[in-house]
C-alpha cells in the first residue's frame, strides 16, 4: 500500500495535519499506537495562543472551541502573597484562550471519524526505513499482524518516546536537553476557578499555579520534588500549601473535590534538524518545554501550520520551497519558545541550593515585571505567542 503521507501519532498535531491535508484532497493515513479512548483522555495544558485558535477555526474544527472556550485578558503574578494583574489586552490588544487539549483532540478526531478518514488505532509502528530513497517505508502491527505501507513523506507526530525520531541516525540529529531539579504536583478539582485568569505565584516555599479547564473545573499546581511521593500529600495538605503560596488578603481559594492528582517532572528538549530525508518531525517528537509557559500545544500547531502549508504547496503546485525550509523555520521559532519557557520557569520557581544573591535577583526581576510597562509589554508578547511563519491554503 502506498499513500502520499503517513502520519505517526493521532494526538492534536498529527490529527490536525491529517484533517488539513484531507481538506485539500491529499490522501494520508494516521497510525496511532494507543486506543482512541486513551488519546482523547490524555490530560494536558489548555492555554491556546490566538494563532493556534485561528488555525483550528480556519481548518473548520473550531466550532465547539469558540462556543465553550474561556478568554483570558492577561495573567496574575503573585509575589509572596501579593497579586499583580498584567493586562495583556490593554498592553498589546490580545489575550489567550483556555480550552483543554483533550477537547482539541476530541474535536479533530471526531471530524476525521465523521469523514471516514483512515486513522488506525492500536497500531504501533515498528520501523521507518528508506528515509532518503524514492519512498519511505513504515512497518506497523495491527491485530497482531505486521503490515507495511510506503509514503512520499512520513510525519513523526508521535511524541518524545515515539519511534520516528529514534529512526534517524544519531549523527544526523543534534539534541539539546535540560532536566530541572523539581516537578509539579498537579490536581484537578471540581470547583469554579478562584480567579478569572491564571495566577502564577512565586513564594519562598516554592511556585504555585492556579489555572482552569472550564468554568466548573480548576487545575492547580504546586512546585515539588521531581520524584515527589504522592502518598504523602493528603487533600488537606494540598489545600493548605496552595493557600500558603497563593493566598492574599481579601481573596479566597475555592475548594472542591480533588478527582485527579499527579506529579510531572520538568524538562526542556529540542532537536536539530526536524527533517531527515522524507521524514518530518513535529510537536513533542521534536521539542518538549516545561509547562510554565503553556507552549507545548501551541508550538506543535506552529509546526503543523508550516508543515501543512509546505505539503499542500508540494502536492498541488509541485513546489517544495516551504518544505525545504520547514526545519529551519520550525527550529528557529522553537528556540525562542524554549527561551521563554526556560525564562518563565527560572523566574517563578525556587531552586534547591540557590544562594541569597540569586534569590534576591529573582525577586527583583519579578518586581520589575509588575512595575514596568515596557517589561510587561515584552512579557505579554511572549506569553501570547510568536507569529506562525506560514498558513495552509484552505
Amino acid at each position: 500500500m502506498h499513500v502520499p503521507v503517513v502520519i505517526v501519532g493521532a494526538g492534536p498535531s498529527g490529527s490536525l495535519l491529517a484533517w488539513i491535508l484531507r481538506q485539500r484532497g491529499i490522501e494520508n493515513v494516521v497510525l496511532e499506537a494507543r486506543s482512541r479512548e486513551y488519546v482523547e483522555g490524555r490530560i494536558r495544558a489548555g492555554v491556546m495562543e490566538q494563532n493556534a485558535v485561528d488555525l483550528m477555526i480556519r481548518a473548520g474544527v473550531g466550532d465547539r472551541l469558540q462556543k465553550e472556550c474561556m478568554k483570558h485578558a492577561g495573567v496574575i503574578v503573585g509575589i509572596n502573597n501579593q497579586h499583580h494583574f498584567i493586562d495583556f489586552e490593554k498592553l498589546i490588544g490580545i489575550g489567550v484562550t483556555v480550552y483543554g487539549q483533550s477537547e482539541v483532540t476530541k474535536d479533530i478526531l471526531a471530524a476525521l471519524d465523521k469523514a471516514g478518514h483512515d486513522v488506525v488505532y492500536e497500531a504501533p509502528v515498528q520501523t521507518i526505513e528508506n528515509h532518503n530513497g524514492d519512498r519511505a517505508k513504515v512497518t506497523y502491527i495491527q491485530d497482531g499482524i505486521e503490515k507495511e505501507i510506503s509514503a512520499d513523506f512520513v510525519v513523526g507526530a508521535d511524541g518524545y518516546h515515539g519511534p520516528c525520531r529514534k529512526s534517524i541516525p544519531a549523527d544526523a540529529l543534534k539534541t539539546h536537553e535540560k532536566t530541572y531539579p523539581l516537578g509539579w504536583l498537579g490536581v484537578m478539582v471540581k470547583a469554579a476557578p478562584s480567579a478569572n485568569v491564571a495566577l502564577f505565584a512565586h513564594h519562598d516555599r516554592g511556585f504555585a499555579l492556579l489555572s482552569m479547564r472550564s468554568p466548573e473545573i480548576s487545575r492547580l499546581y504546586l512546585q515539588c520534588a521531581a520524584d515527589e511521593n504522592l502518598d504523602e500529600w493528603s487533600d488537606e495538605r494540598v489545600w493548605e500549601e496552595l493557600d500558603t503560596r497563593m493566598g492574599t488578603s481579601g481573596w479566597t481559594l475555592e475548594r472542591g473535590e480533588i478527582f485527579q492528582k499527579d506529579v510531572t517532572p520538568l524538562r526542556s528538549f529540542f532537536c536539530e534538524s526536524m527533517q531527515y530525508g522524507r521524514m518530518f518531525l513535529a510537536g513533542d517528537a521534536a521539542h518538549i518545554v516545561p509547562p510554565t509557559g503553556a507552549k507545548g500545544l501551541n508550538s506543535a500547531f506552529a509546526d503543523i501550520s508550516v508543515l501543512s502549508a509546505g505539503l499542500i504547496q508540494h502536492f498541488t503546485k509541485d513546489d517544495s520551497s516551504i518544505l525545504d525550509s520547514y526545519s529551519g523555520i520550525a527550529v528557529e521559532r522553537n528556540i525562542q519558545t524554549q527561551r521563554f519557557s526556560w525564562s518563565n520557569t527560572s523566574k517563578y520557581h525556587v531552586f534547591p541550593g540557590t544562594n541569597s544573591f540569586d534569590r534576591r535577583m529573582q525577586r527583583a526581576e519579578l518586581e520589575y515585571l509588575v512595575r514596568d510597562e515596557t517589561a510587561q509589554i515584552s512579557y505579554a508578547k511572549q506569553h501570547t505567542g510568536l507569529p506562525f511563519a506560514h498558513w495552509p491554503e484552505l
